[in-house]
């Protein structure tokens, strides 16, 4: 099967991570797209993220009746901070029935350079590239790696949601309806969570 993988801290999951892994699973050659939930980004600090459980959890109740997106926890038992290459080594020596592809979004490339054995992941695992809106300084220059043969660019909507302006929203006691699954809102009220 060729699984998609589809890395966040998922801190929450919202529509925006739904929309895409849902358009990557039903307009491309993906048979299925995994969330993986990361314990820690290497780029983020700690502090801000909900325990990966809790978030692990959000991700399993948003994409339960969707058979085509799973998710997978399979970060929380390696070594912290996880790198992609490791995780994606890892997943392939576990399940060599599948292959395996990365999916990331445009914005991500012009950083790709600097992860670890990006040169490996290109290579010998790919990437499926989704649109992200233009930054405040105008739109992204283009990648070099947009040229690779390994790198496929999906069309996709282009959806501006940002997890921090969620937590915002609960700080503040305002609605995040509509931007988070009801699952994902019902979850988060009666936990009390990011207050």
């Amino acid at each position: 099967m060729k699984i998609g993988l589809f890395f966040g801290s998922f801190n929450p999951v919202h529509v925006g991570h739904l929309i895409v892994a849902n358009t990557m699973a039903t307009n491309t050659d993906l048979e299925q797209v995994w969330f993986v939930v990361s314990p820690q980004n290497p780029f983020k600090k700690v502090k801000s993220l909900l325990h990966e459980f809790d978030r692990f959890d959000m991700v399993k109740k948003a994409i339960a009746d969707n058979s085509r997106l799973k998710a997978t926890d399979i970060e929380f038992s390696m070594p912290r901070p996880s790198y992609t290459i490791d995780t994606l080594r890892k997943l392939q020596e576990k399940y060599p029935q599948h292959t395996f592809t990365l999916i990331m979004g445009e914005d991500n490339l012009d950083q790709f350079a600097n992860w670890k054995a990006y040169n490996e992941i290109l290579d010998g695992f790919g990437l499926y590239v989704y649109p992200r809106p233009s930054r405040n300084d105008g739109p992204a220059p283009a990648s070099p790696f947009q040229e690779h043969p390994n790198v496929r660019l999906v069309h996709a909507p282009l959806l501006d949601i940002s997890a921090t302006f969620i937590r915002e929203n609960i700080r503040a006691n305002r609605s995040i309806r509509y931007i988070v699954p009801e699952v994902v809102e019902e979850m988060i009220v009666r936990k009390k969570f990011y207050l």
